[in-house]
């Protein structure tokens, strides 16, 4: 699972709202994740926590409906304007990629 040789994919609705840091941040908590040893599903959804730093963000990543997670920070200080908006992004493994995209969830309340 998450095979680090499998393509990455970005949805643009990604790319539009977070900054590069950040999504590469998020791949860097996925290959963290996978070191801890605590990935046990397809489906990873990283939450946001409204709480920064000047040099620091916070993801939740969450699987089996919030039975497995764990708090990762994100070195970052940049602009901050895209926390406090709950913002879930989700990471699956597909057969020939790892995609990273918006939660459905998030698109139901816009």
């Amino acid at each position: 699972m998450f095979d680090p040789t499998k393509k990455r994919k970005v949805s643009e609705e990604v790319k539009t709202m977070f900054p590069t840091e950040v999504i590469n941040g998020l791949w860097d908590t996925l290959r963290q994740m996978k070191k801890d040893q605590i990935v046990v599903t397809p489906v990873i959804a990283f939450v946001f926590s409204d709480d920064s730093t000047d040099d620091e963000i916070y993801v939740m990543g969450l699987q089996n409906s919030g039975s497995v997670a764990k708090e990762y920070s994100i070195k970052y200080s940049g602009k901050k304007d895209f926390l406090g908006n709950g913002t879930i992004v989700v990471v699956q493994d597909k057969p020939k990629n790892i995609s990273m995209k918006i939660s459905d969830a998030n698109k139901a309340l816009a």
